[in-house]
């Protein structure tokens, strides 16, 4: 009596295939169940993907891992599909995938078109069609990337129907939302003064209520380059609510996220601080001690935040780190300004390359036609090449006007305007000024820090 085979289902569409006919999830999963039982199969399970391309790697198709998975113990012992482009359109992960299925003995079986994967010959039929497959896929992402390229380069939308927030579509172009533009311009205001989504998100909240946006749409606020008025490599592409300049400000400082109980003050630089010994961040906390008149302290020191590794870790008071930051920024700034200047001066002008390139020309033709000896064409040639690499690994000249909010920031009395503002705003004065306070491994002292440009 011949063992009654175990069947898999598996079926997919990809999103935009989803409305066409014969290829919804339904019609595909009734073809194969009737197949199956006219040929006696007995039916495990269905795997489904729906809405995933074929080329995407097999980590985003859940549907086909679950039935690997059932492969590998053994559950199955023939897969079911209704054509090879619902199978697989991506020869590597075929590929892979087939390792396993012979592993442990399961095939597959297309019901519409005719495919033996269990011959050398029928596998090669099999990487044809599938490299076909995967070029006609190719072909088809590239002619959508160049029509979204066009539309992208003359401010065309690209992303349907859905604006982000605070924009919206008319005539295929993104404009301001008057709706909501006064909220967007307040809760950028209101972030410059704090430099905390979470607290911009909390005072939108109380001032705007149902009006409020949600959580995911401040977070894009200081994330997403449209609101910069760009999209990849248009740099005009809307009105701006925001420069560019400061969208990458607010990157930076939203990159590092740290909380703090809501009854205690923040702590002033948290995430700006990074242990030398494991890359972590240092953290704040707030340490208790006990007076001779018995009352009790508390004061704030900051720690790795991987306090549990083995390394070692040194430990300051807030008081200390603010008052080292206090007495060397000023100093510190007006050195580093003067570096760039040199530097800037003694850099190659962009056009010192170009020339280098041109005069390398000119000694190849000359080598061609014979008027330079080989020794002389050698020696030459390497005295360019040497100057073209020193060309080319020379630093970017930095603009004096990046510095421009830092010398507005540390000018005048800033010192005694410091000292009367409130540690939340405090925070937001270091965390819009400094990228990172830096540590001495071997003295386990504040070593320096680096400007946010």
């Amino acid at each position: 009596m011949n063992k009654v085979k175990r069947c898999a289902i598996y079926i997919r569409v990809s999103t935009e295939e989803q409305h066409l006919n014969g290829l919804s999830l339904p019609a595909q999963r009734m073809a194969l169940t009737e197949y199956a039982e006219k040929n006696g199969y007995t039916v495990i399970d269905c795997y489904a993907d729906e809405g995933i391309s074929a080329r995407k790697p097999m980590k985003h198709r859940k549907g086909l891992l679950r039935l690997l998975e059932d492969v590998k113990q053994d559950k199955i012992d023939m897969i079911l599909v209704t054509k090879l482009d619902r199978w697989f359109r991506n020869i590597k992960d075929y590929n892979i995938t087939e390792e396993i299925l012979q592993a442990h003995h399961c095939y597959w079986k297309t019901i519409y078109e005719n495919y033996d994967s269990s011959t050398a010959n029928g596998q090669m039929v099999i990487n044809i069609m599938l490299s076909v497959n995967q070029a006609e896929c190719d072909r088809t992402s590239e002619r959508i990337k160049a029509v979204l390229d066009y539309k992208r380069s003359i401010g065309e939308v690209t992303s349907g129907m859905c604006a982000c927030y605070g924009y919206k579509i008319v005539d295929k172009r993104l404009v301001k939302d008057e709706a909501v533009s006064d909220i967007i311009e307040d809760a950028y205001d209101h972030y410059r003064s704090c430099y905390s989504i979470r607290n911009t998100l909390r005072y939108l909240e109380e001032k705007y209520g149902d009006r409020a946006p949600s959580c995911n749409k401040v977070d894009r606020l200081f994330k997403n380059e449209t609101y910069a008025g760009r999209d990849k490599d248009n740099l005009n592409y809307c009105e701006p609510y925001i420069t560019w300049e400061e969208l990458q400000k607010f990157r930076q400082i939203t990159s590092a996220k740290t909380y703090t109980a809501g009854r205690y003050d923040p702590y002033l630089f948290s995430s700006l601080i990074k242990c030398p010994w494991c890359g972590n961040n240092y953290t704040g906390y707030r340490k208790k001690q006990k007076l001779k008149n018995g009352g009790e302290s508390i004061y704030i020191k900051y720690r790795c935040g991987n306090k549990f590794g083995r390394h070692s870790c040194a430990h300051f008071t807030e008081h200390k780190i603010e008052e080292y930051m206090l007495t060397h920024v000023s100093a510190r700034l007006q050195e580093e300004i003067t570096q760039i200047r040199l530097k800037n001066k003694q850099q190659h002008k962009p056009h010192d390359a170009d020339a280098l390139r041109k005069e390398l020309d000119r000694l190849n033709i000359l080598f061609q036609k014979g008027r330079i000896s080989e020794s002389y064409y050698d020696e030459q040639y390497d005295l360019l090449d040497q100057k073209l690499k020193e060309c080319d690994k020379t630093d970017k000249i930095i603009p004096l006007s990046s510095y421009d909010s830092l010398l507005a920031a540390f000018s005048g009395d800033w010192q005694e305007i410091y000292q009367k503002l409130d540690k939340p705003h405090k925070q937001a004065f270091w965390k819009s000024t400094i990228k990172s306070i830096e540590i001495d491994r071997d003295t386990h002292q504040i070593s320096g820090f680096n400007f946010l440009i």
